[in-house]
């Protein structure tokens, strides 16, 4: 079973503004992204976490910034270890309030020997960017995040602990609370020790750590890394898609590969807008929806037997039914508004819609040992890198 431990955090010091200097995961930015969270403070903490400049240099700049905001109180060092609960509030998609509760902490980073288990396989980084900037800081900036098997730990996290600060981002409230009692302590730590903990996000991020744990001989902080661990129960979970998009062959050979296993049926009517009626109607009729040229849609209902053999999984369907199409590029998105402007501008031959993967299948998925394709799943709301930032040394 893995470890899991209390740190001596570093945050923003309170008179920063927080609304100013957190910033979303850097997988998640895009370079103009990144430029308009740099300008909006020179402390914001994509300046470390997502350092820009001379590739010989960068990171180097990023640990001496990281370095002037200790010395000058920018950030400050928590007196004692703690655990932080990380809370996000919002409204769903259904319309429903929704009240999260996940945990920051230091999370073994010895990978399945030591009980953390990978939900997907993951697709190739060529970058060492994260390991680069690992070496240099001597930090950990965004969390990992994973899922607790264990059963209760939600109702750890319900009493408040000390607020530390919040922010309001696209309707989300995020909010952070340090706990330092030692009797509550210890009850988070038996609770997520007693379990696996699967990796709901942040794979590449757990493989970095338990590379720069290898390379450092386990010196310091190393053999664990900052994580988010929520319980994987459905009402502490948000889970969206994260749909396909296909370039590089004709839409023709497309169809002809996908009606191997799926009825193509048009959409009715001259209407092909999707809307919240089209994916009610994905899981009504166990149905993708197929997204192609000139605004075409159809529904791509799977044949009977068609899918025999294979994970219940649309990923998975899709990759049978498309691996031998040679020069296929598949890349991914979650949000539909931007698959359809991703399809409409030309820079792709098609998308195609998928559902969003049960907690029961992500459950089976890491009590089996098994892997879903890439890209199976996607988690909200995402937590705000800034809130806590751990020390490696």
């Amino acid at each position: 079973m893995p470890t899991f431990a209390p740190f001596r955090a570093w945050r923003y010091a309170p008179d920063v503004p927080l609304d100013a200097v957190l910033a979303p995961p850097y997988d998640v930015l895009s370079p103009a992204d990144v430029a308009a969270l740099q300008g909006r403070d020179p402390r914001n903490i994509v300046w470390v976490d997502v350092p820009q400049g001379s590739s010989s240099t960068r990171y180097a700049e990023a640990a001496a910034l990281l370095s002037s905001w200790r010395s000058a109180g920018v950030l400050v060092e928590d007196p004692e270890p703690s655990y932080t609960i990380y809370r996000t509030r919002f409204v769903d998609a259904t319309g429903a309030a929704r009240d999260l509760a996940a945990v920051l902490g230091a999370l073994d980073a010895g990978g399945v020997a030591a009980g953390v288990l990978p939900h997907e396989r993951t697709t190739p980084k060529a970058s060492t960017d994260r390991l680069d900037l690992t070496r240099a800081t001597e930090a950990n900036l965004s969390p990992v995040w994973g899922l607790s098997l264990a059963a209760g730990l939600s109702a750890l996290l319900v009493a408040p602990g000390e607020v530390l600060g919040s922010v309001v981002v696209d309707g989300v409230e995020h909010v952070v609370e340090r706990v330092t009692a030692a009797d509550r302590v210890a009850a988070i730590t038996a609770a997520v020790e007693s379990e696996s903990v699967l990796i709901a996000d942040g794979h590449h991020r757990y493989a970095v750590a338990g590379a720069y744990a290898a390379e450092v001989g386990g010196a310091g902080g190393s053999t664990a890394t900052l994580a988010l661990v929520g319980e994987l129960v459905e009402e502490q979970l948000s889970i969206a898609a994260i749909h396909r998009l296909y370039a590089g062959v004709p839409f023709s050979a497309l169809t002809s590969a996908l009606a191997l296993g799926f009825s193509l049926v048009p959409f009715a009517g001259d209407d092909p807008v999707i809307d919240a009626e089209v994916l009610a109607g994905m899981t009504d009729r166990g149905a993708l929806v197929l997204v192609g040229p000139g605004g075409a849609r159809w529904w791509l209902v799977p044949r009977a037997g068609a899918f025999d053999g294979v994970r219940s999984l649309d990923g998975a369907w899709l990759e049978a039914v498309l691996s031998d199409i040679s020069g296929l590029e598949v890349s991914y998105q979650h949000g539909v508004g931007h698959v359809v402007d991703a399809v409409g501008s030309g820079a792709n031959v098609a998308g195609i819609l998928i559902r969003p993967v049960s907690i029961a299948e992500i459950e089976r998925t890491a009590r089996e040992g098994l892997l879903m394709p890439p890209k199976s799943t996607y988690f909200t709301p995402k937590p705000r890198t800034g809130f806590v930032l751990r020390d490696l040394r």
